[in-house]
């Protein structure tokens, strides 16, 4: 028994420089990744308006930006969709997923370990024999070459993508709950000013009706009278449609069934309006902000670590193996001395010839790293388009809402103006009928407007990031 102890502690004491080499190996085959080094602008290039600063960003601003817009409704439908929307889930369980593959490639770096036993009985010429064997068996692969740490580097980046992944679909979720939302304000709104210039349209058909029975006018201005109430008229289940269809949207994007919410987004509301300065921050700060960027990057850092992976396997792999072993005719003996067995000892493995193969799979993981560099590059570029977009949109819809809604203010008295002339008789119907529904149209096209301007809003917060902290701590999402 002592032979055999000592025989496998001198195996160990032989093999010992491997096992140290293994942990004091510092470098890794393949490229070192570093960050892009991306030339960004210093500033913005199009006009803030009155309710945007190019000042430094306030991060606790733009990570809960639906509250600057101070609607209780907008923030609790936000709230909701983060926590039930199907989406976000299923970008949750990819993080998961990203997590378990990176403890299946930790595993790599350890020792397995295997035990056995069997027991067998054999017959030969009437003569019967029993073998009891117990054993354990254990392999190591050591990483002279780094390319299980390289596969290690690329499986934390790619945890770190699917992390901003998963940031970049709450983003763009919470987004499009505010836009539904507006929308769905719009066309209440909307019908709301519809039915009071129905109501309007029908105290001038009473007087239309008047006239005519009086023979103040002729049936050609009764029968415009009615052509235009009916006209009104249509608009409203059109608008009723499309509010139930916002209603609808909003509840699948909150993971419940369409027509849910119908009851609790019934009372109308008016268009949520920003109320407080947005500050853009510099161009710069969307290389952090923006988590699609992230993942664009972190995608990048998961392929060079990739091609480190393709360079190990043009070196040798060096495993250290060994076995103990027991083995005897009757379970009595079976863990004498006499019956111990053992072995250990370096397996060498390297491919001599593989037609280029392998050098060839290098050639390609460094063209993916390539092309994904390019990608991040080109997505960085939309990002900064995607800004300088909603700056401009921001600023010449609150032009064009000033001049629309002065306009309103003018039909507005000039419908007034026009209704008593019509009675006096000093203007014929058809002025009348212009002005109606010059007023309807303008003022529906100013609260189109408004929308379109907190729509905007919405945009740009969504363009600089906003909903998503990147020093916020990630979450296990249950995975130790």
């Amino acid at each position: 028994m002592k032979n055999s102890k000592g025989r496998i502690i001198t195996g160990i004491k032989i093999f010992m420089p491997f096992i140290i080499l293994s942990f004091s190996a510092c470098a890794m085959v393949g490229p070192d990744y570093k960050t892009p080094a991306i030339k960004m602008p210093d500033k913005w290039q199009a006009k803030s308006s009155e309710k945007v600063s190019q000042g430094t960003t306030d991060k606790t601003h733009l990570v809960n930006w639906w509250k600057t817009f101070n609607d209780p409704m907008l923030t609790d439908l936000i709230n909701r969709a983060v926590s039930n929307n199907l989406s976000v889930k299923e970008a949750i369980t990819r993080v998961i997923e990203a997590r378990l593959y990176r403890g299946v490639g930790g595993a790599n770096l350890y020792p397995s370990v295997s035990a056995s036993a069997s027991a067998t009985k054999s017959r030969l010429y009437n003569v019967t024999a029993d073998n009891y064997q117990v054993g354990v068996d254990s392999s190591w692969e050591i990483d002279l070459f780094g390319g299980i740490r390289r596969s290690n580097q690329a499986y934390d980046a790619e945890i770190q993508s699917a992390d901003a992944s998963l940031n970049n679909t709450i983003i763009a979720l919470m987004a499009e709950v505010a836009q539904d939302y507006v929308d769905l304000r719009l066309y209440q709104t909307q019908l709301g000013i519809t039915l009071s210039n129905l109501k309007t349209q029908e105290e001038t058909n009473d007087i239309v009706n008047w006239r005519y029975k009086s023979g103040l006018v002729t049936e050609l201005d009764l029968q415009k009278s009615e052509s235009t109430l009916n006209q009104t008229r249509s608009q409203i289940p059109d608008l009723q449609s499309r509010i139930e269809q916002a209603q609808n949207r909003i509840a699948v994007l909150l993971g419940l069934h369409p027509g849910v919410l119908k009851q609790e987004l019934s009372k109308v509301e008016p268009v949520p309006v920003l109320t407080d300065i947005i500050k853009t921050g510099i161009p710069a700060d969307l290389l952090r902000q923006r988590p699609d960027l992230r993942k664009a990057e972190r995608d990048l850092a998961a392929q060079t670590a990739n091609i480190g992976v393709a360079v190990s396997d043009l070196y040798p792999k060096i495993t250290l193996s060994g076995s103990i072993r027991y083995s005897a005719a009757s379970t009595g003996d079976l863990f004498n001395s006499d019956s111990l067995s053992s072995s250990i000892g370096p397996s060498i493995s390297w491919p001599v010839f593989r037609a280029g193969a392998i050098k060839q799979n290098v050639k390609i993981q460094s063209n993916i790293a390539d092309r994904l560099l390019l990608q991040y590059k080109d997505l960085v570029l939309s990002a900064i388009e995607e800004v300088e977009n909603a700056l401009s949109s921001c600023r010449y819809e609150e032009i064009k809402h000033e001049s629309l809604k002065k306009a309103a203010d003018a039909a507005s008295r000039s419908l007034e103006l026009s209704r008593m002339q019509y009675s006096s008789g000093l203007i014929d119907f058809q002025t009348l009928l212009d002005a109606e529904r010059t007023v309807l149209s303008l003022q529906n096209q100013v609260t189109q407007s408004e929308a379109q301007i907190s729509i905007n809003y919405i945009t740009l917060y969504k363009a600089l990031g906003g909903g998503w902290s990147p020093d916020s701590t990630d979450k296990n999402y249950g995975v130790n």
